[in-house]
């Protein structure tokens, strides 16, 4: 068991292993496609995924309005049924909305809550931790801070999400986005063994658990979650050769996984995997031109390394 953490945390919630980071499937109307969503969460679940991540940055949650969310959150829980831990992604413009968000997953029955920094507004560090101390005291929910500067141009340094988590015992794990790998040494070093860390980019994954992460927030995992989670398994039980050479096929695929456009590379791979449509909601377009033909030549060549 080499660089995973293995501690214990006293509240029901497991905060290990890969947690899916889930695209929302569209119908042709740009309406939610209940059934996709219900399918692709249960094959997730069925491949070994211990969590699903509704409502964050990849499942385009800032073009969902507040019934939308709730929506989403109904149908992924009801094809869950208790198999994996359900935990949205709680985003918004104000706090308020983001406080009601967070209040409706939890009457909802949600195992968790992911908060992300809000929309838009890029805050300074007095006003960032009054989001985040409003939006945690606001529930019971075990929760996970989203830390992302690179898409959300707010960075909450190590040193502030440990006095977070000194005042609001309901906050117990990290995704870390930030890519560098150093700060999961940093949270450590403030927060001690206090919060379980994840890694937030997927072509870190490998780094990360050298680093002591014991979680994956996954992206690619929309089209290939059996592999997610032989990497990480393997990764956390230490089997080095057997990872990096699964790790060096996956890596040209995980890369997609921070271009500007992921969502559409990734709703494009899901499609081309069969498993789901490249449909997103504007302001995104699906990709076209170059982009497309780049992404596609990806995906191509890791199928055909993976069959050869």
């Amino acid at each position: 068991m080499d660089g995973i953490c293995l501690y214990d945390f006293p509240r029901p919630m497991n905060w290990r292993g890969v947690f899916a980071a889930t695209t929302t499937p569209f119908d042709p109307a740009l309406g939610i496609d209940a059934a996709a969503l219900a399918a692709h969460v249960d094959w997730m679940a069925r491949a070994g995924c211990t969590g699903i991540v509704p409502l964050g940055s990849l499942g385009e949650g800032n073009t969902l309005d507040f019934d939308e969310k709730l929506r989403v959150i109904d149908i992924v829980r009801e094809a869950l049924a208790g198999r994996a831990a359900l935990v949205p992604g709680i985003a918004a413009l104000s706090t308020a909305e983001a406080v009601a968000l967070v209040r409706a997953a939890e009457r909802r029955g949600c195992t968790g809550a992911m908060i992300l920094p809000p929309y838009v507004y890029k805050g300074d560090v007095r006003e960032t931790g009054a989001y985040f101390a409003a939006v945690l005291g606001a529930t019971s929910l075990p929760c996970m801070l989203y830390n992302n500067p690179i898409a959300y141009g707010t960075d909450v340094a190590p040193e502030q999400i440990a006095a977070l988590a000194s005042r609001h015992d309901n906050l117990e794990a990290v995704k870390e986005s930030s890519a560098d790998i150093r700060r999961f040494a940093a949270i450590r070093a403030f927060a001690g063994d206090r919060l379980a860390l994840f890694a937030g980019v997927d072509d870190l994954i490998v780094e990360a658990i050298d680093a002591g992460a014991c979680g994956w927030i996954a992206g690619l995992v929309n089209a290939f979650p059996q592999e997610s989670v032989a990497l990480f398994e393997l990764c956390a039980t230490g089997e080095r050769e057997r990872a990096r050479a699964l790790y060096a096929w996956f890596l040209p695929l995980l890369r997609l996984d921070v271009i500007p456009k992921f969502v559409q590379a990734i709703k494009l791979v899901q499609a081309e995997a069969g498993r789901g449509s490249e449909r997103v909601r504007p302001p995104r377009l699906e990709l076209e031109g170059a982009e497309r033909a780049a992404v596609l030549a990806v995906f191509k060549e890791s199928v055909r390394a993976q069959r050869g």
